[in-house]
């Protein structure tokens, strides 16, 4: 038997038209799962609870000033468990999708959790995304509520919603909020639950086990090519996952939110994985402050140290290595390359020996504001060299999309990551996602892959500008000349109404 290998797909359950079914849409994917619970009172997991009305009649749970002992019933679960089942929502999602040169739509379905008074849910990144064009939820009632996506962080796999209030207060409805436990004091063996919408079964609870309390992944490739867990390590547990699951939290005895689940294993039974809840606490708050977590970057590539101390002279727990440099991003300009080992950061010694202390190294540097100079202390053979880099804002290799539809053309914006990454001259330019047959991109011969650069002799410096001349064609068809790249090689295309 082969062993089975990781691969990042979509796991919420996802339908199209014509498909089996939501099954049949996420076959051979790599299963994101989420678990999700909650309570009728104060936060989950607490003992005594109170009701909280809003103006307008909806009504939440509220904090008691008191907590009783958690009771266990014969199952090992605590009253706050089986309260927090009520903070489960289902996640309903209608996103766009651009492919194959036309705009499409795709239903799809999750699991999230309310962890606020204010209606904040959490959920994954993959289920929630900007593309949602529409969003609602499935309360622990079965009453259906429209949502808004307050923010999104495609780095840790993780989207904030928030519930319509104004729509809960018109209908009288309530709900109840979970809260967060201590990821950082989790153990291997500890039992844990995982509550989520597998296959679109609301709220159902599977049992299992912390089977690893630091789980690291070298591949930062996420669902639908954004990149995913640079920053954090995982929580492995044996808790059954599934399509749909993705979103929901990962629970303990006393009904705290310990992760929120994002990936599983394909080939392999009992393997899930979670994002820790000290990760997802620190970027829901950051999301319902600003809609998006901003972080720095120079441009180094990590990798552990383990077992290469004596090749590079080095005592053990000493050191980062640098494995690669980003072309033209700040290291690269500084003059750092790929095999120098950094022996401190900003007058911390650095220690990246193993493979789960990298996560924590990129967080010091991600975490300072975008243009602070980062001190490095770097080994290159026998020397040792002082570097000053002033950071960058860190962007993702996936710009925007859009589709040309008259045109038979789908497009993403050339991010400045692709650039590099692709050793283009700058990030100007759409790349060409998919062209469909018999529509004038397709019959004047462009094909994915290819970078527009011009339409009409007009720079596409922006996705808005290729907006508005294709509007401009919409109004009044004509023949339109575009400008495109293929390996470096430049052609021209005339595409005709």
């Amino acid at each position: 038997m082969k062993p089975a290998t990781l691969k990042e797909s979509p796991a919420w359950s996802i339908t199209r038209t014509g498909a089996v079914g939501a099954a049949a849409a996420v076959a051979g994917a790599l299963f994101f799962g989420g678990c999700a619970g909650a309570g009728t009172g104060k936060p989950a997991g607490s003992g005594g609870r109170g009701a909280a009305a809003l103006s307008g009649g909806a009504a939440v749970s509220a904090p008691a000033t008191e907590e009783a002992p958690a009771s266990v019933n014969s199952a090992g679960m605590s009253k706050g468990f089986n309260r927090l089942l009520e903070a489960v929502v289902r996640i309903d999602v209608r996103e766009e999708s651009f492919e194959a040169g036309t705009r499409r739509f795709i239903a799809g379905v999750g699991s999230g959790v309310i962890l606020s008074e204010d209606g904040l849910i959490l959920t994954n990144a993959h289920v929630a995304s900007p593309r949602a064009v529409e969003l609602s939820v499935t309360l622990a009632n079965l009453e259906r509520v429209n949502a808004k996506l307050v923010g999104w962080d495609h780095w840790t796999d993780l989207a904030l919603l928030r519930l319509d209030l104004d729509e809960m207060k018109r209908r009288g409805l309530t709900f109840t909020w979970a809260e967060f436990g201590d990821s950082e004091q989790l153990y291997p063996g500890q039992t844990v639950y995982a509550v989520g919408t597998p296959h679109g079964l609301t709220r159902t609870v599977t049992r299992g086990i912390i089977s690893n309390n630091r789980r690291y992944f070298s591949d930062s490739r996420g669902v639908k090519g954004y990149e995913t867990g640079l920053f954090n390590t995982w929580l492995q547990t044996d808790a059954a996952i599934n399509p749909g699951n993705s979103g929901g939290p990962l629970v303990d005895d006393d009904g705290r939110v310990v992760g929120i689940n994002s990936r599983g294993y394909l080939g392999a039974d009992n393997l899930a994985f979670a994002i820790p809840a000290s990760t997802a606490h620190r970027v829901l708050q950051g999301l319902a402050r600003d809609g998006a977590i901003t972080r720095s970057y120079i441009g180094i590539v990590p990798g552990a140290l383990q077992d290469l101390e004596s090749f590079y002279a080095l005592k053990q727990n000493t050191g980062l290595l640098i494995n690669s440099v980003d072309p033209g991003s700040p290291a690269a300009k500084a003059g750092l390359r790929g095999s120098d080992i950094v022996l401190s950061l900003d007058g911390a010694a650095v220690d990246g020996r193993f493979p789960e202390q990298l996560p924590p190294i990129l967080n010091r540097i991600a975490s300072l504001p975008v243009g602070s100079t980062v001190k490095l202390v770097v080994k290159r053979g026998e020397q040792t060299t002082d570097y000053a880099i002033v950071t960058e804002k860190l962007e993702s290799r996936q710009g925007e999309e859009w589709a040309f539809e008259k045109w038979g053309l789908t497009v993403r914006k050339v991010s400045r990551a692709f650039a590099r990454e692709n050793q283009l001259e700058d990030d100007t330019g759409l790349l060409v996602l998919g062209v469909q047959r018999g529509y004038p991109a397709e019959v004047a011969g462009l094909s994915r892959g290819d970078i527009i650069t011009k339409i009409n002799r007009q720079s596409v410096t922006t996705l808005e500008a290729g907006k508005k001349v294709y509007d401009a064609y919409v109004e009044n068809p004509a023949a339109t000349l575009i400008e495109a790249q293929s390996d470096r090689r430049v052609s021209l295309y005339v595409l005709k109404p």
